[in-house]
């Protein structure tokens, strides 16, 4: 009776220090995944917010007027995440003007945040408006400029049209559009549009079920800290 006593002791032993050892090891697993994760974080002081400002997972767009890629992402992806998370308050969406078009892109860009600096209430109007201008086909022809964008804008309340022609023709908001040209390159931003979630990269802007992943996970995380 000992005998056997003593071998269940044994078993038993032997099954826990399994389990602690696999435990363990899952453990690992799991913060190295975590450490894995490349984090840098974007400074977005005076920059556009829609949401709360107290979301705990912030999306930010490094796009660009110009771009087509750009419009496609407002049209398909952003849509979404307004649905999914933006409207319930968990995440706050931010946008950083890249400049990878050339002037057509710092026009676009300076009126941008002449309207931020105007209003930033119907800032996201003209935002929407601006990409919904951008042409179907030829899109790499010429037609993001001053009257273009006084056209773009008459349709949205609260803008002045005066101020507005006067900060892009006069370059008034060249500061602000600066600040977004450090911004995207201190990221190393290298396509239009990236996306970045809570200073997460990622590595495909269209792959909405890898983003809707990494922002459930960092909503798990806030939730158990």
């Amino acid at each position: 009776m000992k005998k056997s006593n003593m071998k269940f002791a044994v078993i038993l032993t032997v099954v826990a220090v399994a389990l602690l050892a696999i435990i363990t090891v899952i453990s690992s697993n799991q913060t190295l995944e975590e450490s894995e994760i490349v984090r840098e974080e974007v400074d977005l002081t005076g920059q556009p917010i829609l949401g709360q400002d107290n979301a705990p997972v912030t999306v930010v767009e490094f796009g660009d007027f110009k771009c087509p890629s750009c419009k496609a992402w407002g049209e398909n992806v952003y849509p979404q995440l307004v649905e999914d998370y933006i409207l319930s308050g968990d995440v706050k969406f931010s946008y950083v003007n890249v400049l990878f078009h050339g002037e057509e892109s710092v026009i676009g860009a300076m009126a941008a945040e002449s309207v931020y600096k105007q209003d930033p209430s119907v800032y996201w109007d003209f935002h929407k408006a601006l990409f919904d201008a951008q042409p179907t086909e030829n899109h790499d022809g010429l037609w993001i400029t001053t009257e273009k964008i006084l056209e773009v804008s008459k349709g949205i309340a609260y803008i002045n049209q005066e101020q507005l022609k006067q900060d892009v023709e006069q370059e008034l908001t060249a500061e602000q559009v600066n600040i977004d040209k450090d911004l995207f390159t201190k990221h190393n931003v290298s396509q239009t549009p990236t996306i970045n979630i809570n200073g997460i990269t990622m590595e495909d802007p269209f792959d909405y079920e890898a983003i809707k992943e990494v922002i459930d996970r960092e909503l798990g995380a806030d939730k158990n800290e």
